[in-house]
């Protein structure tokens, strides 16, 4: 993993209002590579990464369909989903997805 994404996660993972994150592979089948926090773990954090990999496709395929031809290629560079209770920030790249559950009250 390179360096700058290894000191990307350490500060994202000392933040008092970040609950963790999830470092996904991308692909057909998104797995995880790496997660921080109590709310990843498990069948939990499987959950979150299937349907993070499938909203990152949802919203890709309706930016490619609004778009056509004119913005050929264009492509996601950051998504941000507040909800009652949390915040979702989602940063895709080639290689991976990085998602971060923050809480936003803190």
């Amino acid at each position: 993993m390179p360096p700058e994404l290894e000191q990307t996660l350490a500060l994202l993972s000392s933040h008092r209002s970040v609950l963790g994150y999830l470092l996904l592979s991308r692909g057909d089948h998104v797995s995880i590579i790496r997660h921080s926090g109590v709310v990843f773990e498990g069948e939990q954090g499987k959950k979150y990464a299937s349907v993070i990999g499938r909203m990152v496709e949802s919203v890709q395929a309706g930016l490619e369909e609004v778009s056509g031809s004119e913005n050929d290629g264009d492509q996601i560079r950051f998504m941000r989903i507040r909800t009652k209770r949390h915040e979702i920030m989602i940063s895709p790249d080639e290689r991976y997805l990085l998602a971060v559950l923050h809480d936003p009250a803190s």
